[in-house]
């Protein structure tokens, strides 16, 4: 379940586990439902996304990956404060109320219905009543006032369709992906950057500045060359073949003229 802050307006949508990726899907679900990504995301404690918090320092080191997935999608996670009902509590007030008027005595024949009945009943239900701490029904409230702090979503794909790598730039002027090279100007050669591969497109970025992008290649051992990644790189000698030696006709003789010279034949 995801609600927004001010408006109070949710998202549900079930799973049959708490992995990572099942709380990387909702997320995504919910900022196509709500039209674009908070930026800030309060996030409970869990083990996917969660590595330790301590209650009493409020440090916090969060799951690497939950840490790409925010700079994804362009926001900010905070974990709710342990033992601390002010943040957790409004959360669990929220499947509260769904498990108990959206799910409790409804029998449903299979996911799919139960998939269905939850998205009739946050249209029909949960986004019109009378919210008991606004006094205003959430989509009111979100379409008037909240709605236009949200990020843009720009069409991007699912961040499982995205991967997040870390490289240091060979001494070809190249990073390596999947047996394949890309190239970076000359300048970052022994850096290490950050290689986002995504909707096939090879982004490269230095201190979070593209530096050079991509088309992705299907293929394997292939090179990707930007000619201007080399410009200001004195250009090598190129390979010189020896020439052919011209054809000396002295060489080219009979031989009975040489066996004359050596005085007669063998």
């Amino acid at each position: 379940m995801a609600t927004l802050g001010y408006s109070r307006r949710s998202y549900v949508q079930p799973f049959r586990h708490e992995r990572q990726s099942a709380w990387f899907d909702g997320m995504e679900a919910a900022f196509a439902a709500f039209g674009g990504v908070p930026q800030e995301v309060l996030l409970d404690n869990a083990r996917a996304l969660v590595e330790h918090h301590d209650a009493a320092t409020r440090e916090v080191r969060f799951n690497a990956r939950l840490l790409a997935f925010a700079r994804y999608w362009g926001f900010t996670p905070r974990a709710c404060a342990p033992y601390r009902a002010r943040t957790k509590g409004k959360d669990e007030r929220g499947v509260g109320y769904v498990k108990h008027n959206a799910i409790a005595g409804h029998p449903f024949e299979s996911w799919v219905a139960l998939e269905a009945h939850l998205a009739w009943w946050m249209r029909e239900i949960a986004d019109v009543r009378e919210h008991g701490t606004t006094e205003e029904a959430p989509l009111e409230r979100f379409r008037r006032d909240e709605v236009a702090a949200l990020r843009p979503l720009d069409g991007r794909p699912p961040f499982r369709q995205m991967r997040d790598l870390i490289r240091r730039v060979q001494a070809d002027c190249c990073v390596e992906v999947d047996t394949n090279a890309y190239s970076v100007p000359w300048r970052l050669i022994g850096e290490t950057v950050r290689v986002v591969v995504a909707s096939g497109r090879v982004s490269i970025l230095h201190r979070d500045q593209e530096v050079a992008v991509h088309p992705e290649t299907a293929g394997r051992r292939q090179r990707l060359i930007e000619p201007a990644h080399f410009a200001g790189i004195a250009p090598e000698r190129p390979a010189v073949m020896p020439a052919a030696a011209p054809a000396n006709s002295e060489l080219l003789r009979p031989l009975d003229e040489y066996e004359r010279l050596a005085g007669g034949g063998w």
